[in-house]
C-alpha cells in the first residue's frame, strides 16, 4: 500500500518550480501523475487556452513544485504551444516563475529523436535530470540502455523509471532535489567557431540598438540565427529598432557563404552528437523477423481492413458511450425528479418550492446527468491513447478529413458528439494544433446528439405520414436520417468554410509518431476520468446551473395569485372537476402569461416566417437549458402537465388541433420539417455553450458558436418551410 503524502505547507510558501517537459507520447502525463500523486492544480496560460498543470512533488524533504509543460519535440518554436515551453524555461512567459530545474522525460525505446531535446535544453543553464521511461517497453522490444554509459556522456543524472507502474519513484524524486543544488548543465553540440562568433555579433548589435534592454540567454540568441521564420526570430525583430532584421541577414548570409546549411544546420550538429553516444548506450537485439507490433500496424493502417477495424471499434465506443450511459442518466435523473417531488409535497406551493424543486434541484440534476457520458467516454478515449491505437485511427482519418481542413485526430470529437456535445468536445483536447481543435470544437455541436432524437421523435411521428417509399423504405425512417446527414453535411461544409476564413494558414503536413502498442494503465485512465469528471462539474457545470435557474425564473415569474382563482372558476363552470385537469390549466396559465411567453410573443415577428407562433418560440428559449424541455415546455402549454412524453398521443392530439387567431393550423408538415432542421442546426444547449467557453477560454468563440449556428438554423428552417408551403 502507497502511504506517501505530499509535503503540507501554507499557500503562500514560496518553493522552488521544477518544469517536466518531453516528447508526445513519451508518458510525460504519467510521470507527473506517479511524482504528484495526480493532486494538481490546473488553470491557463494567460492569453491562451493551453493549459497549465502544476502539483507538489510527493515525499521530498522540502516543498517543490512540479510544472506539466506541453509535450513538444524542439526548443525551435513554430507554434504557441511550443514557445510556452521555451518561454517557461528562459523565464519568459506570463504566469510561470522562475525555473530551478528541468526534468526531461524520455522513452527508452526512441534515444534517437528524444535525446534532440536533452540537447536544447541543457543548453538553456538550467540544472537537468532525465527520466528514461518505458525501460519495459524497450526491453520486450529488445532494446536495452545503459544507464551509467549515458549518465557519463551527457554528465546529467538519468534516472530509469516505468511510470505506469511507480517503478523507482523514489530514486527520481532524490534526482530531483539533488538538482536543485546542482551545477547547471553545459552545452553538449561542437558549434562552428562561426557560429559562436555571429552569436557574439548579434549579441553585442541588440545592446547598441535597445541600451537597458534585456539581454537575450545565448541559447535564444542561437536560436534567433539558426532558426528562420520562427517564433525567436519574429520576437526579436517585432519591436525591435529598424537595422536588427538586416543584421541578422548579413550574418546568415556570411554562414552560407563560408559552406554552412542555416535552415538543417542544428539538425545535422544535433544528431552528430547523438550518432557519437548512441551506439555504446544502447544494445538492440530484435530479431530479424518482424515485430508483431508491424504486422498488427499492416493491418490496423490499412485502407481496406484498417478502416473495417476502425468502423467496429469507433462504433463500440459510440455504442458503449450511448448505451452505457442511459442506465446511470436514467437513474440520476430518477433521484433529482423523485427529490423534486418530495421538496414540493413537503413544503407548502409558492416560490420557494418552485426554486428548489425546478430551479435549483432540477438545474444540478441537469449538470450531473451529463456526467455518465463524460466519464465513459473518457474512459474509453484515455484507453485507446493509452493502447496506442488512437494514434492509428487519427493517421487512417485524416486523408479524409483533410478533404474538409480538419485532421485525423478530429474525428473521435465529432464521433463522440453524435452521443453528447459535451463530452466530445472535450475529447477535442487530444488534437495538438490549436486551428484544427478550434474548428472542430465549433462544429462539433452540429452532429446530431441524442438530446435532439425526443423532437425529431414528436414532430416526424406527428406530421410526417407513414408511408413506404418503393414498397420497402419508410418515409419516417428516411426524414429521420436525413436530419442526421444535415448535421454531418453543415458540419463538414463549416469546416472547410472556417479552415479557409477565420483559419487560414498553409496546410501542415500530418506528422505523427505511431506509439508503441501497451496494456492501459487502469490507473491513469481513472485519473484521467476523475480529472475531466470534476473540470465538468467546477467549470461548465456552474454556468449550467446558473442558466437553469435563470429559465426557470422567467418561466415562473410574474405569478398572481388571481390568476389560479380565476382559472379554476372558470373550469369549475364549465363542468371540470379533476383536480389533476385543474392543475394543469393552472400551470398552463401560468407558463402563457409568463416573462419567457413575453420573450415568445416579442420574438413572433422574426419567426412567423418560419410558420412558428409565439407559443413554438417560447418552447424553443425554454429548450436552452437542454433541447429535450422542448417537450415538456410544449405539455404545459397545452395543458398536459409536464410529464408527458413525445411519444403520447395526447401531445400530437393538441399540436394537430392548434391554431392561428384566423383558424389556421399552426402545425402543418413544412412547419414540423423546419423545426426540426432548426434543432438538427441551431446551438440551443447551454451545457455545449458553457464547454466551448471552458475549452476555448473566450466568451468571443462562444458567442460566435451560438451566433452562426442560429444564423444557419434560421435560414435553413425558413428554406425549408417556404419551400415545403409552396410545395404543398
Amino acid at each position: 500500500m502507497n502511504n506517501t503524502k505530499a509535503v503540507e505547507v501554507p499557500e503562500h510558501a514560496v518553493c522552488p518550480l521544477v518544469a517536466l517537459v518531453g516528447n508526445p507520447n513519451t508518458g510525460k502525463t504519467s510521470v507527473f501523475n506517479m511524482l504528484t500523486g495526480a493532486h494538481h492544480r490546473v488553470a491557463n496560460y494567460p492569453g491562451v487556452t493551453v493549459e497549465r498543470v502544476t502539483g507538489r512533488i510527493l515525499d521530498t524533504t522540502k516543498p517543490i513544485e512540479l510544472l506539466d509543460l506541453p509535450g513538444t519535440y524542439s526548443l525551435a518554436a513554430r507554434s504557441p504551444d511550443e514557445m510556452i515551453v521555451t518561454d517557461s524555461l528562459l523565464g519568459r512567459q506570463a504566469g510561470v516563475g522562475e525555473i530551478s530545474a528541468v526534468v526531461v522525460v524520455v522513452d527508452a525505446s526512441n534515444l534517437d529523436r528524444n535525446l534532440f531535446l536533452v540537447a536544447q535544453i541543457m543548453e538553456t543553464g538550467l540544472p537537468v535530470v532525465v527520466a528514461l521511461n518505458m525501460i519495459d517497453v524497450a526491453k520486450r522490444h529488445g532494446i536495452t540502455v545503459n544507464r551509467d554509459v549515458l549518465e557519463k556522456h551527457l554528465g546529467i543524472p538519468v534516472i530509469p523509471i516505468v511510470a505506469r507502474h511507480n517503478e523507482n519513484r523514489a530514486d527520481l524524486t532524490a534526482a530531483i532535489e539533488q538538482s536543485l543544488s546542482s551545477v547547471p548543465a553545459t552545452t553538449v553540440c561542437h558549434w562552428p567557431a562561426s557560429i559562436e562568433e555571429s552569436i557574439d555579433e548579434l549579441a553585442e548589435a541588440i545592446r547598441q540598438r535597445i541600451p537597458g534592454g534585456r539581454q537575450l540567454p545565448r541559447f535564444e540568441l542561437r536560436q534567433c540565427l539558426l532558426g528562420i521564420g520562427g517564433y525567436a526570430e519574429k520576437r526579436l525583430l517585432q519591436d525591435s529598432p529598424k537595422g536588427l532584421g538586416e543584421v541578422l541577414t548579413e550574418l546568415r548570409n556570411r554562414l552560407t557563404a563560408s559552406g554552412l546549411n542555416i535552415p538543417s544546420l542544428e539538425a545535422e550538429l544535433r544528431y552528430e552528437w547523438i550518432g557519437e553516444i548512441i551506439d555504446s548506450v544502447r544494445v538492440h537485439n530484435i530479431p530479424k523477423s518482424r515485430r508483431g507490433s508491424d504486422r498488427i500496424d499492416d493491418f490496423l493502417t490499412h485502407r481496406l481492413f484498417g478502416s473495417v477495424a476502425f468502423v467496429v471499434i469507433m462504433g463500440a465506443v459510440f455504442m458503449g458511450v450511448f448505451t452505457g450511459s442511459m442506465p446511470l442518466m436514467n437513474g440520476i435523473d430518477s433521484v433529482f425528479h423523485n427529490l423534486s417531488g418530495v421538496i414540493q409535497r413537503t413544503l407548502p406551493g409558492g416560490v420557494l418550492a418552485s426554486f428548489l424543486a425546478d430551479g435549483l434541484v432540477g438545474g444540478v440534476g441537469g449538470v450531473l446527468a451529463f456526467l455518465p457520458q463524460i466519464l465513459i467516454l473518457f474512459a474509453l478515449i484515455t484507453a485507446l491513447e493509452d493502447c496506442g491505437y488512437l494514434a492509428r485511427a487519427a493517421f487512417l482519418m485524416d486523408r479524409i478529413l483533410r478533404v474538409f481542413g480538419l485532421g485525423g485526430r478530429s474525428f473521435v470529437p465529432l464521433l463522440s458528439s453524435f452521443a453528447c456535445t459535451i463530452p466530445g468536445i472535450m475529447a477535442a483536447r487530444t488534437i495538438e494544433h490549436p486551428r484544427d481543435r478550434l474548428a472542430t470544437i465549433l462544429v462539433a455541436p452540429l452532429m446530431t446528439c441524442s438530446a435532439r432524437i425526443p423532437i425529431y421523435t414528436l414532430m416526424v411521428a406527428a406530421f410526417v405520414p407513414p408511408r413506404m417509399i418503393g414498397g420497402f423504405l419508410p418515409l419516417q425512417g428516411v426524414v429521420f436520417t436525413m436530419l442526421y446527414l444535415i448535421g454531418i453535411i453543415a458540419a463538414g461544409a463549416m469546416a472547410w468554410l472556417f479552415r479557409r476564413t477565420l483559419f487560414r494558414s498553409e496546410e501542415a503536413p500530418f506528422l505523427l509518431e505511431l506509439p508503441s502498442y501497451k496494456v492501459p494503465s487502469l490507473r491513469a485512465v481513472l485519473l484521467r476520468v476523475v480529472d475531466r469528471g470534476r473540470s465538468f462539474v467546477i467549470s461548465a457545470g456552474t454556468i449550467i446551473l446558473a442558466m437553469s435557474i435563470i429559465v426557470w425564473a422567467m418561466s415562473y415569474f410574474p405569478r398572481p395569485a388571481s390568476l389560479a382563482a380565476q382559472t379554476r372558476t372558470e373550469l369549475v363552470a364549465n363542468g371540470e372537476t379533476n383536480e389533476a385537469t385543474i392543475s394543469h390549466t393552472i400551470d398552463g396559465a401560468y407558463l402563457r402569461q409568463s416573462y419567457l411567453a413575453r420573450m415568445g410573443k416579442y420574438i413572433e415577428p422574426a419567426i412567423r416566417p418560419l410558420g412558428w407562433d409565439w407559443r413554438i418560440g417560447m418552447a424553443t428559449i425554454a429548450a436552452f437549458p437542454a433541447r429535450e424541455v422542448v417537450i415538456s415546455t410544449m405539455n404545459i402549454i397545452y395543458n398536459l402537465g409536464p410529464e408527458v412524453d413525445e411519444e403520447t398521443s395526447a401531445l400530437t392530439a393538441k399540436l394537430h388541433a392548434s391554431t392561428w387567431p384566423d383558424g389556421r393550423k399552426v402545425f402543418t408538415l413544412p412547419v414540423a420539417l423546419s423545426i426540426v432542421v432548426f434543432f438538427a442546426l441551431c446551438c440551443q444547449c447551454q451545457a455545449t455553450l458553457a464547454v466551448i467557453r471552458r475549452e476555448t477560454g473566450s466568451w468571443g468563440w462562444t458567442g460566435f458558436a451560438f451566433g452562426y449556428m442560429t444564423a444557419l438554423a434560421y435560414v435553413a428552417a425558413l428554406a425549408v418551410y417556404q419551400i415545403g408551403t409552396l410545395l404543398s
